[in-house]
């Protein structure tokens, strides 16, 4: 019994690690993939509010 608990624990550790280095390894890709859509996501809040640019007092006018 204790070996199983031991064992699963350890199955833990390992996949814990593994995930570790397997998210370490893609970080900077999905750190890019991030900034994209945050890029995206900043060029639509004026379409979305109603707010031009130019007349930033008009948005409580909606």
């Amino acid at each position: 019994m204790i070996a199983m608990i031991a064992a699963g624990i350890g199955f833990l550790v390992v996949v814990a690690i593994v995930v570790g280095i397997v998210d370490a390894a893609q970080a900077s890709t999905w750190r890019e993939v991030a900034a994209e859509r945050r890029r995206r996501w900043e060029a639509r809040q004026p379409e979305f509010h109603g707010v031009d640019g130019s007349d930033t007092e008009s948005w409580d006018d909606d």
